[in-house]
């Protein structure tokens, strides 16, 4: 992977932890499940800055998507967000189209009547599986992670 990569993740990462040090102790778990990758806000972040550089990271952000939109209360609020998460992954030829099959598109579009917050359950679950057996093995022997799991270990700022 570039150097140009790494830094820019290297640069997320501190973003995304406000200046506090990326401990080796969260770094080494997110190597036991992607579960516990998706349960730190920094692990998603550099997950998908390391997804974009692959050009597929349209899985995470709709699994993140789904998992703002379970939060939501309001019906009205929640109609409307489901609406343009249908539009943008869900629909054929969406701009962001992930890869669930028809029988379960068809199901949420039937949904999208009368949207709840279980409406894009099955499509989330078959899209974490996607990444669990895809994307996130990818992830964990990338340059990217090596070195993070290297700097954290050093306990260099990053």
């Amino acid at each position: 992977m570039g150097q140009n990569l790494k830094s820019r993740l290297q640069c997320k990462s501190s973003q995304a932890t406000s200046g506090e040090r990326l401990c080796f102790e969260e770094v080494s778990q997110w190597s036991y499940s992607l579960g516990r990758l998706l349960s730190s806000n920094c692990g998603v972040k550099i997950f998908q800055a390391f997804l974009k550089s692959e050009f597929s990271d349209e899985n995470l952000e709709f699994w993140v998507m789904c998992e703002d939109y379970k939060k939501i209360k309001s019906s009205f609020r929640m109609s409307s967000r489901a609406k343009k998460i249908f539009k943008r992954y869900i629909e054929a030829e969406a701009p962001r189209e992930i890869n669930i099959d028809h029988k379960t598109r068809e199901l949420i579009k039937s949904y999208m009547k009368a949207p709840t917050a279980v409406c894009f359950d099955d499509a989330q679950r078959i899209v974490y599986g996607l990444m669990e057996r895809d994307s996130y093995p990818r992830f964990l022997k990338s340059d990217i992670y090596r070195a993070l799991l290297d700097s954290s270990s050093e306990s260099v700022k990053l």
